[in-house]
């Protein structure tokens, strides 16, 4: 069975984009019809029809992120960054490396940088009958995926954040869960989206974990970003998977879970193990 979330985890066409470069790394991809827009600022970006490069004179990371910052600032204000968050993200093709620049976070689509987030599934396990799965509704004032099905828990790693600490805030946020609760997550999988959405390009790299709920336990969101949350079946979960109502991200990190546990086969999923490969970026 071919599923639409791991198609789409790789519905990216790399000839429609112009690779970004800082220095000689490829940092991005802009979509080739956002390079005039960036053609406005010819002291910020070299631009030619293989590539465009942030300006060498700008060798330092606060000189990069200053000269970027200014660029994102005026194309938010123009409708052409949507969704501000005011939170930072930085640019770096490994979590563990260096950043080179530092940018808002609802710019990294636009320029197709790396980014990274954790998925959590919470799952309830019964004596008599099979387990289940906490399923949330994102709120529909999402800047991204409004009203769809999500994780228990999901977010961003922010700048200056790691995994953990990363998953224990949004552990809070989204559902009410103790930092002794969500201490008692196990890591799953780690895998990787490059996918192109209307905003631009998503160039992700998601980190799963697993978290077994206490059956008198009910998710209560702190923040507003969540809609609601349904305990559901595993044959339910499957289905919404299938129809494509979970955000891709949610579907691969559930699928992650699934069959992990063995509770799904990976006959069913045809396709998964490309996930875990790097996409070439």
């Amino acid at each position: 069975m071919s599923l639409p979330s791991i198609a789409a985890a790789r519905r990216f066409d790399p000839a429609a984009h112009q690779p970004f470069l800082i220095g000689d790394e490829r940092v991005g991809w802009v979509r080739r019809g956002d390079v005039d827009l960036l053609a406005r600022w010819p002291d910020v970006f070299e631009i030619d029809v293989a590539c465009v490069r942030l300006s060498p004179s700008f060798d330092t990371v606060d000189a990069r992120s200053a000269a970027l910052g200014a660029v994102i600032g005026m194309l938010a204000a123009e409708g052409r960054i949507p969704g501000w968050r005011d939170e930072t993200y930085a640019i770096r093709n490994h979590f563990d490396a260096a950043p080179l620049a530092f940018i808002e976070r609802a710019a990294s689509r636009f320029f197709g940088t790396m980014t990274y987030a954790v998925h959590l599934n919470g799952i309830v396990e019964y004596d008599d009958s099979a387990p289940q799965l906490w399923i949330a509704r994102r709120s529909k004032s999402k800047a991204t995926d409004p009203g769809m099905l999500d994780n228990v828990v999901a977010g961003g790693i922010g700048w200056g954040m790691g995994i953990e600490a990363t998953l224990a805030k949004e552990c809070w946020e989204e559902a009410g869960m103790t930092p002794e609760l969500a201490a008692r997550a196990t890591r799953g999988g780690t895998f990787h989206v490059l996918q192109t959405l209307p905003e631009g390009t998503q160039a992700e790299q998601i980190f799963v974990f697993d978290v077994t709920l206490p059956a008198d336990f009910a998710p209560r969101n702190q923040d507003g970003e969540v809609g609601e949350h349904r305990l559901a079946r595993i044959d339910e979960v499957a289905r919404w998977i299938e129809e494509g109502a979970l955000t891709v991200d949610a579907s691969l990190a559930t699928l992650d879970c699934l069959l992990r546990r063995r509770w799904i086969d990976e006959e069913a999923c045809e396709g998964i193990a490309a996930i875990y490969a790097s996409p070439e970026f």
